[in-house]
């Protein structure tokens, strides 16, 4: 089944099934201490087929703590419920101090050894992910705030 363009998966999923309502609840100013903005990043992984739990399995177990020790946020994950995404997509989004303090953080990431060691090991027996897509987002100055 070819991929699903990111645009045609994003006009399918209602807004507000991507955001819990607990993420809307409170005040936040969108500039850092530094007075930079603060950038979130929406992130689509294309599972290659049959690798989607192995691909949440190694979220579950490593990668999210790699986020934190490199001061990448998350800020929630999401699998789609309904077919043809069902199945083979990991959705998620995280949050960054600034555009450069995001790829400062991602390059940390890239170039810590625990993170090669687990990436290696995962995909011993190929690849987890097809596609990856990445789009950088700024709040709109109408858009309730994100915690």
């Amino acid at each position: 089944m070819p991929g699903v363009k990111r645009r045609t998966l994003l006009q399918a999923l209602p807004a507000a099934t991507l955001f819990p309502t607990s993420l809307w609840a409170s005040q936040q100013d969108t500039t850092n201490q530094k007075g930079s903005a603060v950038v979130y990043e929406l992130r689509v992984y294309h599972a290659s087929p049959g690798k989607l739990g192995d691909l949440l399995a190694r979220f579950r177990d490593h990668t999210v703590k790699l986020f934190e020790r490199h001061g990448i946020k998350s800020v929630a994950y999401w699998t789609p419920v309904d077919e043809p995404q069902k199945g083979n997509t990991l959705i998620y989004m995280l949050q960054h101090p600034s555009r450069d303090e995001a790829t400062a953080n991602w390059k940390a990431f890239r170039d810590d050894p625990e993170w090669k060691s687990v990436k290696e090991k995962s995909e011993v027996n190929g690849s987890l992910t097809e596609k990856v897509e990445s789009t950088f987002l700024a709040l709109t100055d109408f858009s309730p705030p994100i915690r």
